[in-house]
């Protein structure tokens, strides 16, 4: 069974730009709820269909299956609006990857970083450029963002 272990940040500083190639991403929920999320997913020239459950601390089941992109972009007029837009910089910083994602739209201004986990108590280092935790905060979770867009906080 798939299972995401993910915490999240804010990013402060312009560091970690030229670190990895960045990659569009645009994104949408097919359903949002508080248990279960269904995404619709474009990332470049890719495009992928997943399935998340509640969130216990900073884990969740997550289901992810590649599915043609002609077909997401169809799901993708079926997703609630706004879409989620942003520009993803995969980032290697020891045996990890960041994704630091840099949002555009109505979450344009809002520049946030995850970084997934073996475990839940895995020790790491943290970048420079990485600020303030948010995992526990639901404002920032991509689903909620289509509902109460940063541009509105």
């Amino acid at each position: 069974m798939a299972v995401e272990i993910e915490r999240k940040f804010l990013v402060v500083g312009d560091g970690w730009r030229a670190l990895g190639k960045p990659v569009v991403y645009r994104q949408g929920y097919l359903l949002a709820e508080k248990h279960r999320v269904v995404r619709v997913r474009v990332a470049g020239d890719r495009a992928y269909l997943t399935f998340k459950g509640a969130t216990e601390g900073i884990s969740r089941h997550e289901f992810e299956y590649p599915v043609p992109l002609e077909d997401a972009e169809v799901l993708l007029e079926w997703c609630d609006r706004p879409l989620i837009e942003k520009t993803r910089t995969a980032i290697a910083v020891g045996d990890l990857t960041w994704e630091v994602d840099e949002f555009t739209g109505d979450n344009a201004g809002l520049v946030l970083a995850e970084v997934e986990l073996p475990a839940a108590d895995y020790i790491f280092d943290r970048p420079d450029w990485i600020g303030q935790e948010v995992s526990d905060d639901p404002r920032y979770f991509n689903a909620n963002l289509i509902r109460h867009p940063y541009s509105q906080w």
